[in-house]
C-alpha cells in the first residue's frame, strides 16, 4: 500500500494542463459558460486525480472502476451544478473528444517523425 506523492503530483499536474481544458470546452457547450466556468474544470480534474488516487489504494478492480466513475460523475455533477445523466453524457463526449485529440496529435508525430526517416 505504497502512496507515491511525486507521481500523484505529477498525476495532477500533466491532467489539470491536458484533460481540464477538453473538460471545459464540453461542459461549457453542454450546461452553458454560467455553469461551466474553467476553474470548476480544473477542481473537477484535481479532486478527481487526488481522491481516486487515494481510494485506489483501498478499492481495486471492478469495484474500483465503478467507485471511481461514480467520484468523477459526482464532482462533474457538483461543479458543473447539473443532473447524474448530463454528467454522464459531459464525461462520454469529454472522452471521445480527448480520444479524437489524441489520435490527430499521434497521427500529427508520426507525419512529422515519418518525413524524418
Amino acid at each position: 500500500m505504497a502512496f507515491n506523492l511525486i507521481g500523484l503530483a505529477v498525476n495532477v499536474i500533466v491532467g489539470v494542463i491536458v484533460v481540464s481544458p477538453v473538460l471545459w470546452l464540453v461542459g461549457r457547450a453542454m450546461v452553458g459558460k454560467e455553469k461551466a466556468k474553467f476553474t470548476d474544470a480544473i477542481w473537477i480534474v484535481t479532486l478527481g486525480i487526488i481522491i481516486g488516487s487515494v481510494l485506489g489504494v483501498f478499492v481495486r478492480g471492478f469495484l474500483g472502476f465503478v467507485v471511481s466513475l461514480i467520484l468523477w460523475l459526482a464532482l462533474i455533477r457538483h461543479f458543473f451544478d447539473t443532473g447524474w445523466l448530463k454528467s454522464l453524457a459531459i464525461a462520454v463526449v469529454t472522452l471521445v473528444v480527448f480520444a479524437i485529440i489524441v489520435a490527430v496529435l499521434a497521427f500529427m508525430g508520426l507525419l512529422v517523425l515519418s518525413s524524418f526517416i
